[in-house]
């Protein structure tokens, strides 16, 4: 036994509210088809390889290692000397920082960066800024050159 109503002009409304929902699906599809189609043309933009079109499974949290436990090289341990403290979220007004790996100052999340990425950032200086304590661009490796 069928739960739909008997009378067709009930039966024409379902009908019409399910093809909205159809025509509204495609336009999502489409709006978020393009939206991606944008930010992969960013990172290429950008010099980094697109990932894969399959969603990758998420790692598992790890705690964050105590202070006593950082690596001499600074907070981030990975030795090449440059963190990205990153926005918090795309509108945030504020702009990335640049820092030094051993930097203190940095208040938002960070991510460690290489010497490579870090001549690539800094001259992003709209959306990018360095830090105004570590001062990471006269750090005498000459990374940023």
């Amino acid at each position: 036994m069928s739960d739909l109503p008997p009378d067709p002009a009930r039966l024409r409304a379902i009908l019409a509210h399910l093809d909205r929902q159809l025509v509204d699906a495609d336009t999502i599809r489409t709006y978020l088809r393009l939206q991606r189609e944008e930010v992969q043309r960013a990172l290429q933009a950008a010099g980094r390889p697109a990932r894969s079109t399959r969603p990758q499974p998420r790692a598992a949290l790890t705690p964050a290692p105590l202070p006593a436990e950082r690596s001499p090289s600074g907070p981030t341990g990975v030795g090449d000397g440059y963190m990205l403290e990153i926005k918090s979220h795309p509108k945030d007004p504020r702009p990335g920082v640049l820092h030094v790996d051993s930097c203190t100052m940095a208040s938002r999340k960070t991510s460690p960066i290489s010497a490579a990425q870090f001549r690539v950032a800094i001259r992003d200086t709209e959306h990018i800024e360095t830090c105004s304590y570590c001062r990471p661009e006269n750090k005498s490796d000459g990374a940023a050159d």
